[in-house]
């Protein structure tokens, strides 16, 4: 056992099965449960709307009732916007989720109730879980669609185990610029601006090549952007020396 049971109770629309099998394959979840769906099974709308995810509809357990579709878990997660008036551990997605790949690891099965459409799990779904999921939804308008709240739980689950970095930069096809890269860079933009006359008055000239030298340090350099930054400060210096002869060695105004 490698992920949870994703136990879809009393599902009123085909297109929402459908869709929560799509969500599920997302991220990676494929073991299904329905329990009692309203308009029957198999149910030709939820393969249309799986679109891709339909191998998961194909192996997906039908039960009769909740107390059937879990008996054989350890650790049930009911999600709900309410407690219904039932004293129970209240977790967020994120918690729960970390909650259930640690569970699953140490060898336990567990599973996650998502109740019908219109009215969400009943006490007595509820009543068989041992946690509730509750999402931190805008509390003028807490209703979830079925399918946003597997995706929620599966995106969730695809953090817990899948080592996702939180922030990633692709380079492209080149890598950091290394620190001489870097500090020969500055000196090709200092020794220009020397003979530009850029470092004036001169008794700021150490510190206005300090605050440059910075600058560069500051700036998360490719070896491409050096390579550009050297040939740009290059072609400048060629454009100046061109029209320097065009002018016959006048500088021009």
């Amino acid at each position: 056992m490698t992920q949870p049971d994703v136990v879809l109770v009393r599902p009123q629309m085909g297109e929402n099965i459908g869709a929560a099998a799509r969500a599920m394959w997302n991220f990676g979840l494929d073991r299904m449960r329905i329990v009692a769906p309203r308009d029957g099974w198999p149910n030709p709308k939820a393969d249309a709307m799986a679109s891709g995810a339909g191998r998961l509809l194909d192996k997906a357990r039908l039960f009769d009732t909740t107390a059937e579709a879990v008996g054989d878990a350890a650790y049930v997660y009911a999600t709900t916007a309410r407690s219904r008036d039932l004293t129970k551990l209240v977790l967020t997605p994120e918690a729960a989720m970390r909650d259930a790949a640690d569970r699953i690891a140490a060898g336990q099965r567990v599973a996650v109730l998502f109740g019908p459409e219109r009215t969400g799990l009943e006490n007595e779904d509820v009543a068989r879980a041992n946690a509730i999921v509750s999402v931190p939804v805008n509390p003028e308008f807490p209703s979830l669609n079925l399918a946003q709240c597997v995706l929620l739980l599966g995106y969730e689950w695809r953090r817990a185990t899948g080592n996702a970095e939180a922030a990633v930069t692709d380079y492209a096809g080149t890598e950091p610029a290394t620190q001489i890269e870097v500090e020969k860079l500055a000196e090709h933009y200092e020794d220009r601006l020397v003979e530009a006359g850029f470092f004036f008055p001169e008794a700021k000239a150490d510190s206005m090549k300090v605050t440059l030298r910075n600058l560069w340090s500051r700036m998360p350099l490719t070896r491409a952007d050096v390579q550009v930054l050297h040939g740009v400060l290059r072609q400048m210096v060629r454009w100046k020396e061109r029209g320097e002869r065009l002018d016959g060695g006048r500088p021009r105004s």
